[in-house]
């Protein structure tokens, strides 16, 4: 899996112009299936995530988790991260897990997301959305990039 995760301060995603999904304070999980990810991967993305100390304690510094300070969680499926741009100039998928599979281990990683008690909500796998964010920060990282 490859997610690019970004600290927000607000976000949504719209379908046709109608808020599908809103969140506040938080994280928004651009998420990408690979075809070599599996249930095991998905599971340890979500606890790497949720563990990862990015949010300010009151001295400052990034010490506190999504757990720890309660983060709304906003997860989109996105095909695109897969895509391998090294050979030219137009993207290949060939590295992008199948419709069902990818659908499935999104899935996952959203239950295990939400067994740690926070709300997450998800975008809609497939469908082409508009996603609305304030950043705070910035802060941006990429999980999986290998």
């Amino acid at each position: 899996m490859k997610i690019v995760l970004q600290r927000v301060k607000s976000a949504s995603t719209k379908i046709n112009g109608e808020i599908v999904a809103e969140i506040s304070a938080g994280l928004v999980l651009l998420v990408g299936v690979d075809r070599s990810d599996d249930s095991a991967t998905a599971k340890s993305a979500a606890e790497k995530i949720l563990s990862m100390r990015i949010f300010e304690d009151s001295a400052g510094k990034m010490n506190l988790s999504a757990k720890d300070i309660k983060a709304e969680i906003l997860s989109v499926p996105n095909f695109t991260l897969s895509a391998d741009i090294s050979g030219g100039n137009r993207p290949g998928f060939s590295k992008a897990a199948s419709p069902d599979s990818a659908r499935k281990l999104f899935d996952e990683f959203n239950s295990a997301l939400s067994g740690s008690g926070l709300k997450v909500l998800a975008g809609v796998f497939g469908a082409r959305m508009e996603i609305g964010l304030v950043n705070d920060g910035p802060i941006t990282f990429v999980i999986g990039e290998k």
